[in-house]
């Protein structure tokens, strides 16, 4: 009589999830909130909305890491794509005016290494400190013959919840308003693609790679403490397209936002990028951050209170353009 076949004889051990869900319960539970009902290990994941918003409005976003989790795999980085996983999500719900709530993780490969696993989702639990959010769920799908061996996927789910009467949505955007930009940490998890077209031929040192591996910066405490202070009209979160792709989602019709690329320092990481894969400037703007994370739109007068508030909490702050009147018919940005 043949042996039995078990789930582990096929390439899935349902130990090492069990494990695995043991190991991250402690780093889940820094990030519970008050509101979380029960968490981490169910079917599902309870929160209960916070009791200070008259009219709550849920507002949810989903995004990956893209092409830079190859970078992990290449240069064995897994530390720090959970946050980037966590940053993606949060800050796109943050543009909105809300505060991220909870969080939700899925992390599929086709065998569990339980101490890459550990280390991604301590980046998760470490991203979602950084956003206030609880991360109350998630899955981990051990998945033979999907991935490449060593290789993983990573999906992230962010619910935030806003007061319906501070929707941030630029309606009031006018000419003569500012633009602030907040400084990113890097290149954040957009153009890898590009990236590693760049660094194939070209060997990074370990500073670069650690530029590259940078995690994203994670803007919600800073930004929910701004909107608590001062008449914010949009904030755009600087993701792939870059800031002249990003910033016209934010704008009404009529407008357009000039941009003043001598306003902030641009950052060594994409002087390297320019330069090492010859790529034109145009092109450097429609793909990567170019040290801009975020864009803040508020009226002149509120431009040196806000940059006061921010830098307190730490942000690097630069007046980077205006908003103009639009000859184009739909919204542009302009970079000069």
């Amino acid at each position: 009589m043949p042996e039995s076949l078990s789930y582990r004889d096929a390439g899935v051990d349902i130990d090492a999830g069990d494990a695995l869900v043991e190991a991250i319960k402690p780093f889940a539970k820094r990030t519970m909130r008050p509101e979380v009902l029960a968490g981490i290990g169910g079917f599902g994941a309870l929160c209960s909305l916070p009791g200070k918003y008259k009219s709550p409005i849920l507002v949810s976003g989903t995004d990956g890491v893209g092409t830079k989790l190859k970078l992990a795999f290449q240069f064995g980085r897994h530390d720090g794509v959970g946050v980037d996983l966590v940053a993606m999500s949060a800050n796109d719900v943050l543009v909105q005016g809300a505060e991220p709530l909870f969080f939700l993780d899925y992390f599929a490969c086709g065998k569990l290494e339980q101490r890459i696993a550990t280390q991604v989702i301590r980046g998760v639990a470490r991203g979602c400190e950084d956003a206030g959010c609880a991360l109350i769920g998630g899955e981990t799908a051990e998945m033979p013959g999907m991935y490449p061996e060593g290789e993983y996927d990573l999906a992230g789910f962010c619910v935030g919840v806003v007061e319906k009467d501070r929707i941030l949505d630029g309606k009031t955007i006018k000419p003569g308003d500012r633009l602030l930009g907040l400084a990113s940490s890097g290149a954040h998890s957009n153009g890898y693609s590009l990236i590693r077209r760049v660094i194939a031929n070209e060997t990074p040192n370990s500073d670069t790679v650690d530029s590259l591996m940078e995690p994203t910066r994670i803007y919600a405490k800073p930004i929910l403490k701004l909107l608590g202070a001062v008449p914010v009209k949009a904030l755009a979160h600087v993701t792939g397209g870059g800031l002249v792709g990003n910033v016209p989602r934010v704008l009404p019709s009529g407008v357009s936002a000039s941009i003043y690329k001598s306003a902030w320092p641009r950052p060594p990481l994409f002087s390297w990028l320019q330069e090492t894969g010859n790529i034109a400037e145009d092109e450097m703007f429609r793909v990567f951050n170019c040290g801009i994370g975020m864009v803040i739109v508020l009226a002149e007068e509120h431009v040196k209170l806000a940059t006061m508030l921010l830098k307190r909490e730490g942000e690097l702050v630069y007046e980077i353009g205006m908003i103009e009147e639009g000859a184009a018919a739909e919204p542009e940005a302009v970079i000069r």
